[in-house]
């Protein structure tokens, strides 16, 4: 099992991660990663890392596919690939109508074929191997309105990497096997190294080399009920803020991780405006089964039912240098 390191997206404050990820880099970390919701965006920060590292491989975890066109993918992806001497990993995924049409200003149709269409575009505009067109419904080239003076492009640079390796992020058992099919890799959210099952259907048909990224949140202390705390706060947002209440993906996700009951009384709370109330109402052991908390022994022990489940790379999602050095220690 490799290690990454998840940055995730900005709060209020933002602060520079360039010395965590140097630390990432000398302990052997195979990569890195940022995200973004509506605040920070993906690519940036990852110019400026790669800018300061030299080998460890940049991963967007994930890129919403509402911010940008196909097309201009492609030439971002070409371009910090080859900037970074071929370190790119093109994490991406639909998002939620919350965000797609709250912030982006845009529907959310047919989210499936959406991504299939989208990634089929990325590929094959990096490609090169003829004029971009596409005749599908979401995303048609050229555009079929407007003056009409629309014509097939070819991209102007020639990417390093003709395939740039792309991962989905994915909740549904449907979106999963989507993966398995477009893609060169899986990127959960709160996966349960205990419950793989829950996804074997869905990954029956991976191809030898698929890559599962799994963002594990790691807190080292010594008081595990605290350690758990942050995880516990950000599963009650999840689950009762990041979607509405008849529309809510990751809520349907806990459902059928088999806490359904608990997680319909986290949102009952939440969008009651009791936050304290649902962030207590979570179960300790959703929380506990989807992170690394505790004692340095207790992480290295529970570290064991990741390195059996299919899981490739484990993102740590920490701010904690030694919370790394430990990691580091314990995989190796």
């Amino acid at each position: 099992m490799k290690l990454g390191l998840m940055l995730g997206y900005w709060g209020a404050q933002p602060q520079d991660p360039i010395d965590l990820v140097l630390e990432a880099e000398r302990l052997g970390f195979d990569s890195v990663w940022a995200a973004e919701a509506y605040g920070s965006d993906v690519f940036s920060p990852l110019c400026w890392i790669g800018a300061r590292t030299s080998r460890i491989k940049l991963g967007t975890a994930v890129m919403q596919l509402s911010a940008r066109t196909p097309a201009c993918v492609a030439m971002t992806a070409a371009t910090i690939d080859h900037l970074s001497q071929g370190r790119l990993i093109l994490g991406v995924g639909v998002s939620g109508p919350q965000v797609v049409e709250g912030w982006y200003g845009q529907p959310f149709p047919k989210p499936l074929a959406r991504t299939r269409e989208y990634v089929s575009i990325v590929r094959r505009a990096l490609a090169r191997e003829a004029p971009l067109t596409n005749t599908g419904e979401h995303y048609p080239l050229p555009h079929p309105g407007g003056t009409g003076l629309g014509k097939p492009l070819k991209l102007i640079v020639h990417p390093r990497r003709a395939r740039i390796p792309i991962y989905l992020g994915a909740e549904g058992p449907k979106n999963v096997a989507l993966a398995t099919e477009i893609a060169d890799g899986w990127l959960p959210i709160f996966y349960s190294p205990y419950r793989h099952h829950l996804y074997a259907e869905s990954l029956k048909d991976a191809k030898p080399g698929f890559e599962i990224a799994c963002t594990v949140t790691v807190n080292v202390a010594d008081d595990v009920n605290a350690a758990l705390a942050p995880v516990r706060m950000a599963l009650s947002f999840y689950i009762g803020g990041m979607g509405a209440r008849d529309q809510n993906f990751h809520l349907n996700l806990i459902k059928r991780m088999g806490f359904e009951e608990e997680a319909l009384r986290v949102q009952d709370l939440f969008l009651a405006g009791k936050r304290a109330e649902a962030i207590a109402a979570v179960p300790d052991a959703l929380c506990d089964e989807i992170s690394l908390c505790g004692p340095p022994a207790r992480i290295r022990e529970r570290l064991e039912a990741w390195k059996k489940s299919p899981v490739t790379t484990l993102l740590a999602a920490t701010r904690d240098p030694a919370a790394l050095r430990l990691l580091a220690e314990s995989v190796a």
